[in-house]
């Protein structure tokens, strides 16, 4: 089964950018999809994005409103998040998923990855948006 880490995270002001990487490693093999999500203190976990297996299958959680970024690197098994702009109600900890979508469409995957039911995520990166 394939797994996750993600890197990083870390302290930022207002207005900064900082981008988040997720490798994968294990097995994985044909289309597979990755996700990203995050959860502040005491709040649900929340969509960030997902990167399907081809350049046309991406989709960002509505609050993004393209200050974020989301591109895979399928050689280095790598996803990247991209963070612009950020602000103190960014701050939280961000996970990422690997899933190999058998069995399913990207919309499936996608599907699931919105509801956080999506192959292994990984222990998650702390991102602190200082005012």
């Amino acid at each position: 089964q394939a797994q996750v880490e993600e890197f990083g995270g870390g302290s930022v002001q207002a207005g900064d950018s900082l981008r988040l990487s997720c490798t994968a490693s294990g097995h994985i093999f044909g289309n597979y999809a990755m996700a990203w999500s995050r959860q502040a203190p005491g709040k649900v976990r929340e969509f960030v994005g997902a990167a399907g297996w081809s350049a046309d299958k991406l989709e960002y959680g509505d609050f993004v409103q393209g200050r974020f970024v989301i591109s895979r690197d399928d050689v280095k098994r790598t996803m990247y998040l991209q963070m612009n702009n950020l602000k103190p109600e960014d701050t939280a900890i961000y996970y990422c998923a690997v899933d190999p979508c058998h069995g399913t469409t990207w919309y499936g995957c996608l599907t699931r990855a919105k509801k956080g039911d999506f192959g292994s995520w990984g222990q998650g990166t702390q991102v602190t948006v200082l005012y």
